[in-house]
């Protein structure tokens, strides 16, 4: 199955220095500009159910090799 990664670069909100990357896994359907086009829902349903962390940057990429074994 064909994956594309939506990468999230999110911080906690009561510390905005401690930030991490974050990596949502998806079904690939198109290209990325299919996915830059459908990421903003995505980003949406993901910063509700995370209420304490802030989205400050995203990007769709293809997995990493590491993940694709």
């Amino acid at each position: 199955m064909d994956m594309i990664d939506l990468v999230l670069t999110i911080c906690v909100i009561a510390n905005p220095s401690d930030c991490r990357e974050e990596r949502l896994h998806f079904e690939r359907r198109g290209n990325l500009n299919s996915c830059m086009f459908t990421a903003p829902t995505e980003i949406a349903k993901w910063a509700q159910a995370h209420p304490h962390l802030r989205v400050v940057r995203w990007k769709c990429a293809y997995p990493t090799e590491e993940r694709m074994l």
